[in-house]
């Protein structure tokens, strides 16, 4: 029951993200670049995401450590089809484009914020004392 719960407070995530997203593309990629927007974006996107999760953790009901990162690693596997799909399909980038979103090496900077996401109930649990 509790991932019925973890999908709809990902869908809230993704609304948060999708709106961040919108306001990165307005406001930040004009005055730094679309890549370095992005490169910024991940930690902005990181503090929503464990906003988000500390605001929901107690009604997604994952009351133990594995139950956490089950919702964690399941947030993960969703957020990367969605991210792959929206890029790839919707707003036609390249999967090189895509792929250095992810490569660090290159100042790719995605990884980062995945693990947070996967973290994230973790992270709110702690942070909420449950």
């Amino acid at each position: 029951m509790y991932l019925v719960r973890a999908l709809f407070v990902w869908l809230v995530m993704m609304g948060v993200e999708f709106t961040h997203g919108a306001l990165r593309t307005i406001f930040l990629s004009p005055r730094l670049g679309d890549f370095r927007a992005r490169q910024v974006s991940v930690f902005t996107g990181s503090l929503l995401v464990v906003l988000v999760a500390c605001l929901f953790i107690p009604w997604v009901r994952a009351q133990s450590t594995k139950s956490r990162i089950i919702v964690g690693v399941f947030w993960l596997g969703l957020t990367l089809c969605f991210e792959l799909s929206l890029g790839r399909f919707v707003f036609n980038r390249s999967w090189a484009s895509l792929a250095a979103d992810f490569n660090i090496l290159e100042g790719g900077l995605f990884p980062i914020g995945l693990i947070v996401l996967a973290l994230s109930p973790l992270i709110a649990a702690k942070m909420r004392r449950l």
